[in-house]
């Protein structure tokens, strides 16, 4: 392949050699975890997430059992600095819980952050700004000592206005770009920050090392952390975060060696989002050490609600063979694997070993709430909107809209409640048009015709409500505008339509189409479907 010759090594080793992590054979206990889903995940999105979405995902991140989450860059827009505000005004965070901010070193950012703060109990303060040579020569075209001061002069800004506020106020730094600086003067950055912040063994600070870019294979990152790890001023006061970007493919590695190495805390996200190829994937790196006997200390024990909620709120897909959490990934399509499976599932039920050793399968799936089968999907009582869309739209082509699967999913998995059984696919679809397709009561559409005028559509309707039949005549701007008109004029009807879809179903040979149509009464708001061999309104 040409072009080779252009790229050149871009990182650097330590001065001195730093490969003691190299002798330890695991990692013996979880790290402290810092999830950055709602700022380096969000702002990854095409779409980025909406309060109520994000709000969702926090108090999500909080039940899984993260005790450190990154809310956001408060000085950026102010959609961050509202979300920020509503966790705080609304008292959403609970008491265990450590919010952190994310600033560069810039004065009238950082004031803004600590105004977003105000009210907070206990927060953390990140502060950053660059050091790889690549940035100061080329981006910002300073000396290194005028790129450190402006890390001391940020860490000294930060250390007056935590004097000032009312909350408990930890700092964070980062030389972003970590693995394109020069680790001896990354060390001399860092340590003049420390310098400036004073922490303690009773009031630590966080040094953030993160792998913006992945330059390197991960054994010169965990060398860079441990050369880092061994040289930090005042160490027992440190707490070492690793922030790896997956650019290269090895995020979880670079975080699983720089562990080795002498980090204390990882930062990244679920599932691995985040901008170009991605963040550590935090539920891989947990689950790795859960599979060498490791408590992980997060709750990930129903992992395909997790996967729901996550491609919920973030509109995006978790690959089939993502690791652990992936539609696949504990699923054989080899017939000699599934025979080994099934043998070793039966070997460990006959002997009842505590121990997991079953062929192929590095976890027992069942830890996860995944089945071994776990590309069919089982409808219960327990089961997300997602599962219950994903049932409808594969068996019976049926593309629920996102804004419909909440209200179509408690309405099936109230059935499986109330009944106390697992639903079939044939369950979940009787379940669905008895509630929502063609009702009749109280209002029945007999027939209807149809005349443009221009613009302009005219329709003549017949209903029956509760059997008393009525024609009458509107018009609108649409066929369904024109309907929706009609019946207001005739019955005296208040509501707002708030939702049109509709889609053809592929599914059946037939030339069928579904339409959805929410209408908002007050606040409540109320679904309903149409299928039918014609094209819907």
């Amino acid at each position: 392949m040409k072009g080779y010759e252009k790229y050149f090594r871009g990182y650097f080793m330590p001065p001195v050699t730093c490969n003691d992590w190299v002798n330890k054979e695991y990692i013996d206990k979880a790290p402290i975890w810092c999830s950055v889903d709602l700022r380096d995940g969000n702002q990854s999105l095409i779409k980025p997430m909406s309060l109520d979405q994000k709000i969702e995902f926090f108090n999500a991140l909080v039940k899984l059992g993260f005790k450190e989450i990154e809310v956001g860059f408060p000085a950026a827009s102010e959609t961050e600095y509202e979300f920020l505000r509503t966790l705080i005004d609304a008292d959403l965070i609970p008491d265990d819980v450590t919010i952190q901010v994310l600033t560069q070193a810039r004065p009238h950012i950082i004031k803004k952050t600590f105004k977003a703060l105000e009210g907070s109990k206990k927060a953390v303060v990140h502060l950053y700004n660059s050091t790889s040579l690549a940035q100061r020569e080329q981006v910002f075209k300073k000396s290194k000592e005028e790129i450190k001061q402006i890390a001391v002069e940020g860490a000294k800004m930060l250390v007056d206005l935590a004097k000032e506020a009312k909350g408990d106020i930890y700092f964070e730094y980062s030389p972003e770009s970590f693995t394109g600086t020069e680790p001896e003067y990354a060390l001399e950055v860092c340590n003049a920050v420390i310098d400036v912040f004073k922490p303690t063994k009773d009031h630590k600070m966080i040094i953030n090392l993160p792998a913006t870019v992945e330059m390197s294979l991960p054994h010169v990152y965990a060398s860079q952390i441990e050369y880092m790890s061994k040289n930090l001023n005042n160490r027992e006061a440190i707490v070492i975060s690793l922030h790896p970007h997956n650019d290269r493919g090895t995020g979880v590695a670079d975080a699983e060696l720089g562990l080795l190495a002498g980090a204390d805390r990882i930062e990244g996200t679920l599932f691995g989002n985040g901008e170009r190829t991605g963040n550590v994937d935090i539920i891989t790196l947990a689950l790795n050490m859960y599979s060498h006997g490791v408590d992980p200390l997060l709750d990930f024990s129903d992992l395909p609600e997790i996967v729901k909620l996550y491609e919920s709120v973030t509109e995006m897909k978790v690959y089939d063979r993502q690791p652990y959490s992936g539609k696949f990934v504990f699923a054989a399509f080899s017939g000699s694997h599934q025979d080994a499976i099934s043998k070793g599932l039966k070997y460990h039920r006959q002997n009842n070993l505590n121990t997991w050793s079953v062929p192929y399968l590095p976890l027992d799936p069942k830890d996860l709430n995944r089945e071994y089968s776990a590309d069919v999907i089982r409808i219960n009582s327990q089961s997300g909107k997602g599962g219950i869309a994903y049932i409808l739209e594969t068996n019976f082509g049926l593309d629920i809209p996102q804004k419909m699967r909440e209200t179509v999913g408690y309405t099936i998995k109230d059935v499986s409640d109330k009944e106390h059984k697992e639903l079939t696919p044939t369950d979940v679809q009787s379940i669905f048009v008895e509630n929502f397709v063609h009702l009749k009561s109280p209002l029945k559409v007999n027939e209807y015709h149809f005349i443009r005028e221009g613009s302009v559509f005219k329709v003549m309707l017949s209903t029956e409500w509760n059997g008393v039949r009525k024609d009458f005549l509107a018009e609108g701007s649409g066929r369904l505008d024109a309907v929706s008109n009609a019946l207001k004029e005739c019955y005296n009807l208040d509501y707002v339509l708030t939702n049109y879809n509709e889609h053809a179903l592929e599914s059946t040979s037939k030339s069928e189409a579904a339409a959805y149509v929410s209408v908002k009464i007050g606040n409540k708001e109320t679904w309903g479907c149409g299928i039918n061999e014609q094209r819907p309104f």
